[in-house]
């Protein structure tokens, strides 16, 4: 089992920034790929950005790369999303969540990833 708790969303005026962190708790952190997803109201849930077991490998949408950056500190259990140049399509829930297979990449299907956090609001004003 594996317990995750996201925090830093927030409102921000568009081109501002913020960092949401996700700290997980109950499996070995260390050899679990870690994603961030995103919902925006009334939208089915997408993928934003994935990040290998050591942070080596990451991979982003295409709507948010170049804008975005995730990383992870393996010593504090915690994987980090760092958005800059926000726009207000970023408006979202943001959840981190961790993969259950063994792939050291993960991927970009949710149904790969077993384990969510409870969800971020991040709201961009224009």
């Amino acid at each position: 089992q594996v317990q995750l708790v996201e925090s830093g969303g927030g409102l921000v005026q568009a081109g501002g920034s913020l960092r949401l962190s996700c700290a997980a708790s109950g499996r070995t952190f260390s050899r679990t790929a870690m994603g961030w997803f995103r919902q925006a109201p009334g939208k089915e849930r997408n993928f934003v950005a994935r990040i290998s077991w050591s942070g080596s490998y990451t991979d982003y949408a295409d709507s948010v790369k170049g804008r975005f950056t995730i990383s992870r500190d393996n010593a504090k259990n915690t994987v980090y999303l760092q958005m800059n140049s926000l726009k207000p399509e970023d408006t979202a829930v943001y959840y981190c969540a961790a993969d259950r297979t063994n792939d050291p990449r993960g991927s970009r299907w949710q149904s790969t990833y077993s384990f969510w956090g409870q969800g971020t609001q991040v709201t961009v004003s224009s």
